[in-house]
């Protein structure tokens, strides 16, 4: 017994140091895919800024292809801790669905100059089907259905009208975040964060939410009157 747990202890400790040499790879792949894209990213390029050998990275993953798939898990670990795990601290309803937006749109802000892995993703694979392309569909979506659960127990809630469609919802929103990293990371708008949030009140006020901006209701009640 004795000669096998000193046997499994160095067996164990090799291990360990594996999975954490892999997560310091994944690590830096993940900061050279948002400056570079994943179609840029290539073992060669990884141990070149890991300062390890190919081989080295080589054996971790074994292809170009399967380093992308784990660039893109690990992009969707982070996103999911960052932008949806803390909202299970608000009340359900609309204090949830208002944090999850408040969350969204800072990750996004805070990738304008780095960019998002689902949008510049998107727009590497969109016409390329294989196993990347569908990793990162399968996040997009694994995200988008976290959305949709949160504006459903809003709806719930009764904090959105009852016969709201849920779906058209979660594409209008997601709209805002595609339209907020456009404006601000390619035209470099100024405007972009206050439009998404201005756009965000409008949204809740269409789908029938109480506790809108009341600048954002007499607004709208003001357009309404001018269009009569």
């Amino acid at each position: 017994m004795t000669a096998t747990r000193k046997t499994d202890a160095p067996e164990s400790k090799a291990l360990l140091k594996g999975q954490q040499t892999k997560a310091a790879i994944v690590d830096a792949a993940l900061g050279l895919a948002t400056q570079i894209g994943l179609e840029g990213l290539s073992i060669g390029a990884l141990a070149e800024v890991a300062r390890m050998s190919k081989s080295g990275v080589f054996a971790h993953f074994g292809s170009r292809e399967e380093l992308q798939i784990s660039v893109v898990r690990e992009y969707h670990t982070r996103f999911e801790a960052e932008v949806f795990l803390p909202i299970l601290q608000a009340d359900r309803g609309l204090p949830r669905l208002r944090q999850l937006f408040a969350n969204w749109t800072k990750r996004t802000s805070a990738e304008i100059d780095s960019g998002c892995l689902y949008i510049s993703g998107a727009a590497e694979f969109d016409d390329r089907p294989g196993p990347v392309r569908d990793a990162l569909a399968s996040s997009v979506k694994t995200w988008l259905a976290a959305v949709h659960r949160t504006v459903a127990q809003a709806r719930e809630e009764g904090h959105l009208a009852a016969g709201m469609d849920a779906e058209q919802m979660v594409f209008e929103l997601h709209g805002l975040i595609l339209a907020l990293q456009y404006e601000a990371r390619f035209l470099r708008s100024s405007k972009s964060l206050a439009r998404t949030l201005k756009g965000f009140e409008n949204i809740l006020l269409r789908y029938g939410a109480n506790d809108v901006d009341p600048v954002i209701k007499t607004s709208a009640k003001r357009t309404t009157s001018t269009k009569k």
